[in-house]
């Protein structure tokens, strides 16, 4: 039995309830927004010059495509980031409004995992995705990375201890709000005893800037006394005119920073029972400029409200 997706419209209100999976998927592959977009709007184009009729299931046709498409996109994104400057951090997206993109559940988002996610070999990241995100069976998962359900299995098994030997327990989130409000007061002043009883004893601070931002430490730095030395050296610098609230940054609270009104950075936050474990400054003004962007067209805002996930493809509205 075929598909009826015969028209145009037919195909475009099939990929209108694919839509907002189809750019989970991608963004938790890649870690940015706008490639993910970009194989949304490929796998559109694709889903209208493919010959419909002998599509069985069109859901299925559109994950597929658009699984794969990422796959290829993140072989290749290997070798532009050997040319990166300094470390690589995930493109934030404020998920206030719809906290999974689409998902049943928000694993595979928080940016922490994103960053252990870049370990994985391409085909470990879609199954682990599809998985642990989507809910997909291991036969489905197969199908789509193109491997039998037992190989989809391992997959997802090697996928799944390497996240959870890097992965601590997380406190509540009362005890985690305190914990960053005091961790931003004492960043801020530039207080290094005060630092180190915040932070664990294996905090590993990284700033993305591509090498586009002033006093931003160009490589990983580990280290309970060298990250709180570290942020003390540039406190009175980095801050200066600095404001900071809280946002919804890949479903976790983290915190924009703005200065004279002007989003500069997004701050993301892994939080254990030990203390501060990740700091993640994505600075790079080419990563930030979607939440810019996308605030700059409607208010300011407030208490982590943000924009939604990108719309559809326009051809697919019409």
């Amino acid at each position: 039995m075929t598909s009826d997706v015969g028209t145009l419209d037919d195909a475009a209100e099939a990929f209108g309830v694919a839509r907002r999976r189809l750019f989970g998927i991608a963004y938790r592959m890649l870690g940015s927004a706008a490639e993910a977009e970009d194989v949304v709007q490929e796998t559109w184009v694709r889903w209208q010059t493919t010959d419909r009729s002998v599509v069985r299931n069109p859901q299925a046709f559109l994950t597929t495509t658009a699984t794969r498409l990422a796959i290829n996109v993140l072989q290749s994104a290997r070798s532009r980031r050997e040319t990166y400057v300094g470390p690589w951090l995930p493109e934030p997206v404020d998920t206030s409004q719809d906290p999974t993109l689409g998902a049943e559940r928000a694993e595979a988002l928080d940016v922490a995992v994103l960053v252990l996610l870049e370990r994985l070999t391409p085909t470990e990241r879609a199954a682990y995705v599809l998985r642990e995100a989507f809910d997909y069976g291991y036969p489905e998962i197969a199908r789509i990375v193109d491997t039998t359900p037992a190989a989809a299995r391992q997959l997802v098994s090697r996928a799944r201890k390497h996240i959870a030997s890097e992965r601590r327990n997380t406190v509540d989130p009362t005890e985690r709000r305190a914990l960053l409000e005091a961790f931003l007061a004492a960043a801020r002043a530039g207080d290094v005893q005060g630092l180190e009883r915040l932070l664990a004893e294996d905090v590993v601070t990284r700033a993305d800037s591509n090498g586009r931002a002033k006093h931003v430490a160009r490589v990983a730095v580990a280290g309970r006394a060298k990250v709180a030395r570290l942020l003390s050296t540039f406190a009175e610098v980095f801050w200066a005119g600095i404001t900071t609230r809280p946002i919804a940054v890949n479903g976790t609270e983290g915190f924009a920073m703005e200065r004279d009104g002007e989003l500069i950075g997004v701050l993301a936050v892994s939080v254990t029972d030990e203390g501060v474990r990740e700091l993640m400054w994505q600075m790079n003004p080419d990563k930030t400029e979607p939440l810019r962007r996308a605030w700059g067209d409607q208010a300011a805002p407030e208490d982590g409200a943000g924009p939604a996930t990108p719309e559809p493809p326009a051809t697919a509205r019409s």
